[in-house]
């Protein structure tokens, strides 16, 4: 995706999320970026629900987030937030 048709910029980020669905249960993983609109993860070998998916996100202690599979590549995947 050209960064050109971003809505929001990125900032790169590190920290661990815990995500869970049915299919996967809970996994924890690493963030590379995160803007206004969602982030990105590394998911290398970790099974992830195919694009389209809303996946339940938290970071350390905070409140649970929904987050849509926005985007799938070898290293991992774009995670769009939903309300």
């Amino acid at each position: 995706m050209d960064d050109e048709r971003r809505a929001h910029p990125r900032t790169p980020y590190e920290c661990l999320i815990k995500v869970s669905h049915e299919s996967i249960g809970t996994v924890v993983v690493k963030t590379r970026d995160i803007s206004d609109g969602g982030m990105f993860v590394i998911t290398e070998n970790i099974e992830i629900p195919p694009v389209g998916t809303i996946v339940d996100g938290q970071v350390q202690d905070g409140r649970p987030i929904k987050m849509k599979v926005v985007r799938i590549v070898d290293e991992g995947i774009g995670l769009k937030f939903v309300e």
